[in-house]
């Protein structure tokens, strides 16, 4: 096992952002202005896309002339088009921090890992599995013999401080060198952050950067269940913690979910995967202006729903130098 300082990672994760990122870039719009910026010659911009329709069902079999991009207000000309069921590069995410140790919210949490395991193909997909409290720890790095993954017990007692924002954006790093297209993290956690140096605005921004999409999948206890049915009245009164988390998901082109039930945990890991596997990869030439670029990806048809993120930036922000 590897044991890592999480802001250590994170150093790296902005250096491979400034300087490693030619095609991909993508930082928000008020990213921090502390460090010098330089322009990038972005060549391309790489977005992916799931479409689901007005019942939520995952679209299939969509073509390259059913989408529009839409960049800063201005049409722009889809130059590859990629889609269809492909191997998936995971970092599976666990948080073991002291939080997790109310309500049952670990034994939940175990659980979510090995039903996302059981969903992953193998000699195909690849995986990796990271915990974090107040740092980071590379259990099994990514490896296609998924059964070293669903032997782990993840025993142990939940201790420490959650640097859930740090750990987010320094695993990020390590699923940014993966070759599959179709890649992402998958957080299972509680949703709270006691020790992060990064904020939620900062690990989108580095995420986005770097094109993985974020997942999060919040273990909760059936009465904290916000909108779930043993749900009680004002449950937890966390509502804006949850919205942060939801936007961070959004803004990466991941999503959130809760579940406090092994029926519902099966139910939306099996629909995080319908989606992480049918992702539309659309490649495009960026706009000459440098900063923030607004994007919207669209179909022709507009009683379908698109998700993606939400723009890119050919401004890299810089580790050091000048």
């Amino acid at each position: 096992m590897r044991r890592v300082l999480a802001r250590a990672v994170l150093t790296g994760v902005l250096t491979l952002a400034g300087m490693g990122l030619k095609a991909q870039g993508a930082v928000a719009p008020q990213a921090s202005q502390a460090a010098p910026v330089f322009r990038s010659g972005v060549d391309a911009v790489v977005v992916a896309a799931t479409v689901r329709d007005g019942r939520g069902r995952i679209v299939r079999n969509l073509k390259k002339t059913d989408f529009e991009i839409i960049d800063s207000g201005f049409g722009r000309q889809i130059r590859e088009f990629y889609s269809g069921n492909a191997p998936i590069s995971l970092a599976v995410l666990l948080d073991v921090s002291g939080s997790m140790s109310v309500g049952g919210n670990m034994d939940r949490a175990r659980n979510a890992v090995a039903v996302a395991t059981t969903n992953l193909t193998d000699q195909a997909d690849e995986a990796a599995l990271f915990t974090f409290d107040s740092a980071l720890e590379e259990v099994v790095g990514f490896t296609k013999d998924l059964a070293r993954l669903r032997r782990l017990s993840l025993e142990g007692a939940p201790w420490g401080k959650t640097s859930l924002f740090d750990a987010v954006a320094a695993t990020a790093q390590a699923v940014a060198l993966r070759e599959n297209r179709h890649r992402a993290v998958l957080v299972i956690t509680d949703g709270v952050d006691t020790g992060s140096e990064l904020t939620p605005h900062e690990v989108s921004s580095i995420a986005s950067a770097i094109d993985v999409p974020v997942y999060l999948l919040m273990v909760s206890h059936p009465l904290n269940h916000q909108g779930g049915s043993h749900a009680v009245i004002a449950a937890d009164g966390r509502s804006a913690e949850v919205s942060t988390l939801a936007a961070l998901a959004r803004s990466t082109g991941g999503t959130m979910r809760t579940t406090s039930e092994p029926t519902q945990t099966v139910e939306e890991v099996k629909d995080l995967f319908a989606e992480l596997r049918h992702q539309y990869l659309l490649i495009f030439e960026p706009g000459p202006r440098p900063g923030w670029h607004p994007l919207e990806i669209r179909t022709r048809n507009r009683d379908l729903v698109v998700h993606a993120r939400g723009g890119y930036n050919i401004n890299i922000v810089a580790s050091s130098g000048s």
